[in-house]
């Protein structure tokens, strides 16, 4: 969920949690695309620190490729075959393949982020925002700098009209990954809204 966001209007749904979204709001916050306090050492570091940089050496596209590379990988292969199952599956629209497999797949590895971030890009495919506000948060809890599941809450604020934390996330999001494409528009097009809410 890294294409460029368009602030909607208001639409009736279901009211997300607020107790769920402070939590994760205050995750995003925290960090605010500062480096951890104690950087974890490897390649994931260096890539990120490079990232960050307005004008990396590399071409930007290639580090962010390299980040995603890394988050996707796994040690346990049956673990990467599933991924890929569930993410062709989720690209067909087969969205009740999908499901079983990301959820076998965050109880199986717990511990890997881009398994509950991926199953929470498909509850936002599918409109199950509270679902995929749990996962955003254990994606964050375990890759606190995971540019895409901030993005994906700010998505998910602006799906509710909630546009103050919606440009927080981005502006966040931004933070860790200054060439996503289309946020800086974004954040400065809910800039205006906020504006004229005001008058």
């Amino acid at each position: 969920m890294t294409t460029t966001p368009r602030p909607a209007r208001r639409t009736r749904r279901k009211p997300l949690d607020e107790a769920k979204v402070d939590a994760v709001l205050a995750l995003v916050l925290e960090l605010d695309g500062r480096a951890p306090a104690a950087p974890r050492p490897g390649r994931l570091e260096a890539l990120l620190r490079e990232l960050a940089e307005r004008r990396p050496r590399k071409d930007p596209d290639e580090i962010e490729d390299m980040v995603w590379a890394h988050w996707i990988s796994h040690r346990d292969r049956r673990a990467c075959t599933d991924m890929a199952v569930a993410l062709e599956a989720m690209g067909a629209g087969a969205f009740d393949l999908a499901r079983p497999l990301l959820d076998a797949l965050v109880r199986r590895r717990p511990d890997w982020a881009e398994a509950w971030h991926k199953r929470g890009i498909l509850a936002f495919i599918q409109k199950r925002d509270a679902d995929a506000l749990g996962d955003i948060e254990r994606t964050l809890l375990l890759e606190p700098r995971h540019f895409g599941a901030v993005s994906s809450f700010g998505q998910i604020c602006l799906r509710h009209g909630r546009l103050t934390e919606a440009r927080a996330a981005f502006q966040v999001a931004l933070a860790i990954n200054p060439h996503l494409e289309g946020l800086a528009e974004a954040v400065a097009e809910l800039g205006q809204m906020r504006r004229a809410q005001w008058h």
